[in-house]
């Protein structure tokens, strides 16, 4: 939404349906091939016009970033944009909070290519797309994909983009149990062989259909985050054994899981259910999205 010269910016959570890692570099990137989506639970960042660049933090999961504004990947997003495009205007950014910090759902990566979208309609500047997507690379690997903001097949590390085939209507439930951790270092606690991709070729037809063609497929890095955090593994029973859990896995790095549901009943359910018997927990009941909308409509 515009309004007086005000943007707000919707930063929806970033999920990895699949996560193989294939390889290594000899720089230390790993290479991996993911199935990339998005769902309907976001951090909102309200971008004016300022002196300089300013950013303000709230919201519930605000706190773990208030010490770090001055450095976030938010402002330097904004930074390098500006010294890309030539503009020498200002913005003071909101970022009220939602998503959980460092919990493998692309939270900051999704918040920096929010600001980038934003800080472009509001000043009124552009790049050419491969411009903007290597920017956005130099931010974080996961910042292009959410760039896109549609169901992308994400290669090499991260700089690969393309279309996943289309998926059905789906909902997930995204768990937390509350404990952060390091992609580095749970990149680092990986050890076994590279897999081969396995990217989903072909229109899915239904959630079960997903499900089982998810169930072929892995994260990768799932069994070193649960080295470094177990429990993630409370996390995937508590969302396995919910009726109507078509399959649980870990997103990204962890710790944060999902849930599959076919229905948006069967969801909201779930995730009341664990809010009642895991009330420490950070869960959300959202549907998987075709293709982001990151603009909020006039009210």
């Amino acid at each position: 939404m515009t309004s007086e010269g005000v943007v707000t910016v919707l930063a929806p959570a970033k999920v990895n349906l699949t996560l193989h890692v294939t390889g290594r570099r000899a720089d230390g990137y790993h290479l991996l091939d993911s199935l990339v989506v998005f769902a309907g639970v976001h951090d909102v960042l309200t971008i004016a016009p300022g002196e300089g660049l300013r950013l303000e933090v709230g919201g519930p999961h605000g706190g773990v970033l208030g010490p770090m504004a001055g450095d976030n990947i938010i402002l330097r997003a904004a930074r390098a944009l500006a010294e890309a495009t030539g503009c020498t205007a200002g913005a003071h950014i909101t970022l009220h909070k939602v998503l959980p910090v460092a919990a493998g759902v692309g939270g900051g990566s999704a918040d920096a290519a929010a600001a980038l979208l934003g800080l472009c309609r509001l000043w009124g500047v552009s790049l050419p797309e491969p411009e903007m997507l290597a920017l956005a690379g130099r931010m974080g690997a996961d910042v292009p994909v959410c760039l896109r903001g549609r169901a992308t097949t994400v290669g090499g590390v991260g700089e690969h983009l393309s279309d996943a085939p289309p998926l059905p209507a789906a909902w997930l439930v995204l768990v937390n149990p509350g404990v952060p951790l390091s992609t580095p270092a749970v990149f680092k606690a990986r050890s076994g062989p590279f897999s081969d991709p396995a990217p989903l070729v072909g229109a899915v037809s239904d959630a079960a259909a997903l499900a089982a063609a998810l169930a072929a497929r892995r994260n990768d890095l799932t069994d070193a985050a649960l080295s470094l955090a177990p429990e993630i593994g409370v996390v995937l029973a508590a969302l396995s054994a919910l009726p109507g859990c078509l399959l649980a896995r870990m997103s990204g790095s962890g710790a944060t899981c999902w849930g599959l549901f076919p229905t948006e009943a069967e969801a909201h359910a779930a995730a009341r259910t664990l809010h009642t018997q895991h009330a420490g927990w950070w869960t959300a009941a959202a549907p998987l999205l075709a293709e982001t909308n990151p603009f909020t409509t006039p009210h």
